[in-house]
């Protein structure tokens, strides 16, 4: 039997483990969970830095990107951005290309420094696809089905 202080300090010692357990047990099984992932659909894009902005916070976070319907224009930038290990397709993705442009008084633009930045991002195999098929351009070339299911893994 312990004496009245021993087992004080035996409780003490039993409650001080259990606090620690409590506190850190939360804090391991987050870090041991794999990220969120962020999901892309239908998205018809925009503005070239609102979207450079969004996927380097994107990036630095951790996230997967899962893209999962039509990710257009700006919005392409992702595959540049976000590493490739990071990024999965489901049967329903589809990558939409063309040249960048602005709007002016005369109308829509091509903007050659917009263009030149966007397919700088790209990975090889994207510019490759998007060469055979025209290149950037004012009119819209669409990558999905079997083409985009060989450059990027499905997602599970």
């Amino acid at each position: 039997m312990l004496s009245g202080a021993r087992r004080c300090f035996a409780v003490l010692h039993v409650a001080a483990a259990i606090l620690v357990i409590g506190i850190t047990a939360p804090a391991i099984s987050r870090t041991v969970s794999p990220p969120m992932s962020e999901r892309i659909g239908d998205d018809s894009g925009g503005r070239i830095g609102t979207y450079l902005t969004k996927y380097q916070a994107l990036r630095k976070s951790g996230q997967r990107v899962v893209i999962d319907g039509t990710c257009a224009s700006a919005c392409t930038l992702v595959l540049g951005v976000i590493p490739h290990d990071r990024i999965c397709v489901t049967s329903r993705a589809v990558l939409a290309f063309h040249a960048a442009w602005n709007l002016s008084l005369t109308g829509l633009q091509t903007n050659a420094p917009g263009t030149k930045y966007l397919w700088s991002h790209y990975p090889g195999g994207v510019r490759q696809w998007i060469t055979r098929h025209g290149g950037l351009r004012s009119e819209t070339i669409y990558l999905g089905g079997r083409d985009l299911a060989t450059m990027f893994p499905s997602c599970r």
